[in-house]
């Protein structure tokens, strides 16, 4: 009777217990809200950091690039290592040390070594993007994913406007020194670390020997150069690259321009900049809705694509400040926060999935290739034309390239369930 009673117990208390793949969607979603606001928390205080250092536009742009160099060529070395030898693991360590030297970041006196530690920030981060999706496609029911990955992809909105806010609000409100920024977002960014590592289950898996039988032969992978035999995901992956850099040129340099060229100060540089990723959350959400349910992408990435291109001509060719604002809505609701389920989707459906850590890192890999070029770029321009409108200018153009290259993805039909 009392075994029969603590049985009982036992299977309430499991009930009750909240289901694991809600805790990975939690610290995902944390995880995405602080690696994001830790990326972009300097834009709105790049004119402080400029003038610290006496830098001019050129170099400013150096400043994101550098980081995202890091970033995105240790991409595809950083999903293979996770595969091999643990994603959680990975992800936790290379978290924990972003925090430090992002920190770090804020206590270097000189140009030079504050450079090396974004570098080092950015090469530290660049553990999370393949493996936390392919451990959250695992931990996800299938029936529960596309919700689940939408929670999760909306931290990325979250983080960057958070960002914005603080950092804006903390040095060109109320005057603090702009270091003090890298050090808070810096600790923050630890404590997520460790909150993954407590809420996220260890991938490694252990394979017991059973003696006098033969080991199974392993699947064989698919390398990183089919990926880009594949039509639709080489398609995929030169679209993001095409969306992160309008997407870059918005939040590398939107804050400044602001600041510059339309005559804005303190915590509106960050909440008018806000306003793009919080808005991109509802539209990203209602976007999958529909994409789920018609099950075509192509129509909606034809549409969401010079939506987001003409909402950058305005944002910088209207003079009427209403009209930047609601310029800016617009590029929030169709820009690449929004169109990034579809290309993510995308993905899933045209690689295997024993090769999805290397497929995501993949497509990340050539995304952020466009954050290298892009700041650095856009500062020459700035530079040579003596306006930050002739870099908004640039990614109108990329986008309409992006348009171009979907024309040749060719739609999968839809994998009905079992």
């Amino acid at each position: 009777m009392k075994e029969a009673e603590e049985i009982e117990k036992t299977q309430h208390e499991s009930k009750s217990k909240m289901p694991y793949w809600w805790k990975a969607v939690i610290a995902f979603t944390f995880g995405w809200m602080l690696l994001n606001a830790s990326k972009y928390f300097l834009n709105p205080i790049l004119g402080n950091i400029g003038l610290e250092y006496d830098l001019n536009n050129t170099q400013l742009g150096l400043v994101n690039s550098i980081f995202f160099l890091t970033y995105t060529f240790a991409q595809i070395p950083a999903g293979s290592l996770a595969d091999k030898y643990g994603k959680k693991r990975f992800i936790v360590i290379g978290f924990i040390c972003f925090g430090l030297f992002t920190g770090l970041s804020g206590l270097m006196a000189g140009f030079t070594g504050f450079i090396v530690a974004r570098a080092l920030a950015g090469l530290s981060s660049s553990t999370y993007y393949g493996p936390q999706f392919a451990l959250s496609a695992e931990a996800i029911p299938t029936k529960h994913r596309t919700l689940g990955s939408a929670i999760i992809n909306s931290g990325a909105g979250v983080g960057i406007a958070l960002g914005f806010v603080v950092s804006s609000t903390l040095v060109l409100d109320w005057g603090y020194d702009w270091k003090i920024a890298f050090y808070i977002f810096g600790t923050l960014t630890v404590l997520v670390g460790i909150l993954i590592n407590v809420l996220v289950k260890d991938d490694r898996k252990k394979q017991p020997e059973v003696v006098g039988e033969e080991s199974p032969t392993p699947k064989p992978k698919g390398s990183v150069i089919s990926l880009f035999k594949n039509r639709n995901l080489l398609v995929v992956f030169l679209v993001l690259f095409c969306s992160i850099y309008g997407f870059t040129v918005i939040v590398t340099w939107l804050p400044l321009y602001l600041v510059s060229e339309r005559g804005f100060s303190g915590s509106q540089v960050g909440l008018i900049s806000a306003l793009v990723p919080l808005t991109s959350i509802p539209s990203a959400l209602l976007f999958s809705h529909f994409i789920d349910k018609m099950g075509k992408k192509k129509p909606f990435a034809f549409f969401m694509l010079p939506m987001a291109a003409i909402a950058l001509w305005a944002t910088v060719y209207m003079e009427s400040i209403p009209l930047l604002i609601v310029s800016l809505i617009f590029y929030g609701i169709f820009g690449k926060l929004a169109l990034d389920p579809l290309l993510i989707a995308t993905v899933s459906e045209n690689a295997e999935p024993e090769m999805y850590g290397v497929a995501y890192s993949t497509y990340n890999f050539i995304g952020m290739i466009s954050s290298v070029i892009c700041p650095f770029f856009t500062g020459i321009l700035a530079d040579m034309t003596g306006s930050m409108s002739s870099g908004f200018y640039s990614a109108v153009v990329v986008l309409g390239i992006g348009m171009v290259i979907m024309m040749f993805l060719k739609e999968t039909p839809r994998k009905t369930a079992a």
